[in-house]
C-alpha cells in the first residue's frame, strides 16, 4: 500500500469513534424515569413514565427536571431546546416521607419582615399567584400577616417555605 493510503487509513481510525465509546443519537428515557421519579417522589407524587416510543436526540448534559405545578414536571435540555412534561399522579397535597425528619420543632423563620413572597391560592378548578411582601417575620406553618404591592391590602397566609406561603379557605 502507498504512504498515502495508509495516512488516509490512519486518520480515519482517529476521526471514527468505536462502536464502545459512540453515544446512542436518542435519549435514555430509563435514565430520565428514573430521575422524575426521584423529583416526583420528593414532591409525595408519581410521575408518569416517558413514551418509549419519542425519539429526541441525546442530550449533552444532564437534563434538567423542574415542577410546572402540582400535577406536571417538565424535563429540558437547553443545549438542544426539547422540553417534555411529564404528568404526575397521587394526592396533590401529599407530604413527602422524609418531611417529617426535616422539620426541627423550633425552626428558624424562613420569611423576614419586608421579604418578597410569592401567595398561592390553590382550589379544585384553579390556581392563582401573585406577589406580596411580608408584614412580619414567619416560620413554616405559621400564619402570617402579608401586604400587597400597594401597601394598602393586608391579608393573612400560612408560610408553606422560604418565600411561599398559601392562602387558607
Amino acid at each position: 500500500m502507498s504512504r498515502k493510503i495508509l495516512a488516509g487509513l490512519a486518520a480515519c481510525a482517529i476521526a471514527a469513534p468505536s462502536s464502545a465509546e459512540a453515544q446512542p443519537a436518542t435519549e435514555d428515557w430509563q435514565m430520565i424515569d428514573t430521575l422524575t421519579a426521584t423529583v416526583a417522589n420528593a414532591l409525595g407524587r408519581t410521575a408518569t413514565p416517558i413514551d418509549r416510543r419519542i425519539k429526541l436526540a441525546r442530550c449533552p448534559e444532564q437534563a434538567s427536571i423542574t415542577a410546572i405545578d402540582a400535577h406536571t414536571l417538565a424535563v429540558r435540555c437547553a443545549p438542544l431546546g426539547w422540553r417534555l412534561r411529564v404528568p404526575m399522579t397521587g394526592p396533590v397535597d401529599a407530604v413527602p416521607a422524609a418531611a417529617s425528619y426535616a422539620r426541627p420543632a423550633q425552626s428558624a423563620p424562613v420569611i423576614r419582615r419586608g421579604d418578597n413572597v410569592r401567595v398561592t391560592i390553590d382550589t379544585q378548578s384553579y390556581s392563582i399567584s401573585y406577589a406580596a411582601i411580608a408584614a412580619e417575620d414567619g416560620r413554616v406553618g405559621e400564619t402570617i400577616t402579608l401586604k400587597g404591592e400597594d401597601n394598602r391590602s393586608k391579608l393573612s397566609a400560612t408560610v408553606t417555605g422560604p418565600g411561599r406561603a398559601v392562602l387558607q379557605d
